[in-house]
This record gives C-alpha cells, sequence and structure tokens, in this order.
C-alpha cells in the first residue's frame, strides 16, 4: 500500500522521513494553511520518492512556476479546480495530477467522471470547514461507491491507531494513505517514529 506524507516543510525533518522511503511527500502551497512552505526544504530526493505540490484554486502560471523551481513530480489540487483546468494543466506541463475530493456522506461519486482524463490519481478527504486539514474521518464504507477507473488515496484525520481499519478496506481502486495532521508534533513536524510503526503495519 502506497503511503503520502502531507504537510512537511522542515528539512531535517523530511530528511528523517525519506529513510522510510514514502512513495509520495506533499508541500502545501496554500498560503491559509497552518503547513504553508514559505521556503522550500533544500534536500536530496530519491527517484522513488516523489514530490508532490499542493494547491487550492491557484493559477495555472503560479502552479507551473513552483512544479519548475521545486521540480515536483505531481500536482494535488485541493480546491475546486474544474475539469477544464486540470485538461489545461495537463497539456502545458510534464506533470502527473491528483484532485482531491471534499466526502461527506451526501457526496456523489459520479463527480470524478469529468476528471478522469486527466488525473493519476484521485484523492478523498473530509469534507470539513477548510480545504483538507479538518483532521476527522468520513464514512469509509461510503468508498464502495466509488466505480471508477482511476486508483485512489485516503484521507482525512488518519492516525497509527486507523492501521487495522485501513487494511480492511476492500476497493479494487485503493491504493494507499495520506497522512497528515494524525502524525504530527505540531505543524508541518512529523513524528517520524509513528510513520514508521503505522507504515510497517500497513499491508
Amino acid at each position: 500500500m502506497k503511503i503520502k506524507v502531507c504537510g512537511m516543510r522542515n528539512s531535517e525533518n523530511v530528511s528523517s522521513l525519506l529513510v522510510l522511503k514514502p512513495d509520495f511527500v506533499g508541500f502545501i502551497f496554500y498560503n491559509k494553511s497552518k503547513r504553508f512552505v514559505a521556503d522550500f526544504p533544500e534536500v536530496e530526493f530519491p527517484s522513488d520518492v516523489k514530490k508532490v505540490g499542493v494547491f487550492v484554486n491557484e493559477s495555472e502560471g503560479e502552479i507551473i512556476k513552483k512544479v519548475n523551481q521545486y521540480q515536483l513530480d505531481f500536482v494535488q489540487l485541493h480546491g475546486d479546480e474544474t475539469p477544464q483546468f486540470c485538461d489545461k494543466l495537463k497539456s502545458s506541463q510534464e506533470v502527473k495530477i491528483i484532485k482531491a475530493f471534499s466526502v461527506d456522506g451526501k457526496f456523489d461519486f459520479d463527480e470524478t467522471k469529468a476528471f478522469e482524463n486527466y488525473c493519476s490519481y484521485f484523492l478523498f478527504d473530509t469534507k470539513g470547514v477548510n480545504y483538507g486539514g479538518n483532521g476527522i474521518k468520513f464514512n469509509w464504507e461510503i468508498l464502495q461507491n466509488y466505480k471508477g477507473n482511476i486508483p485512489f488515496l485516503l484521507s482525512g484525520g488518519i492516525s497509527k491507531n486507523d492501521v487495522l481499519e485501513v487494511n480492511k478496506i476492500n476497493h479494487l481502486n485503493f491504493i494507499g494513505v495520506d497522512v497528515n495532521s494524525g502524525f504530527e508534533i505540531e505543524p508541518a513536524l512529523k513524528n517520524i517514529e509513528k510513520l514508521k510503526e503505522f507504515k510497517n503495519n500497513l499491508v
């Protein structure tokens, strides 16, 4: 199972995380986030760990600037971006797209269909007050309502205590988890030992 650790910015903390070989490391370029990256960590990334830039309703030009500046492998769109925006971004840039969706009990998974041609992955996060980072879970049973073809990551308040429930999720396109606040010492600073334990217990 893949693991994406989001909300990083401290160089030493990132270096310690890379020893665990996560599949993705996420950097938040949304200035209203407590985990906003003003100074990108100067760390050498191994080729098998992918750098993800997280954006919320950002302009295409600013996203492309960050992609080139920090050699991002993926762009995660966590706002109200349209399929047309994803198409334009994908066409103009050699970058893969993760589109995040805010999910609650009323979410219609058919909303994802229009994005299928432009995205490598979807991310299902809990709908809340903020664009992500709400630290709460939705009812994971409704993931069975997703009938699309794009693999997805699960996010929203996941901690090391959830590993058994995560391992029970049985869905053809479920490929991994996105973790953040459930493993923090403080915003943007992760507890590496907790992450290690969690990762080692994932199926």
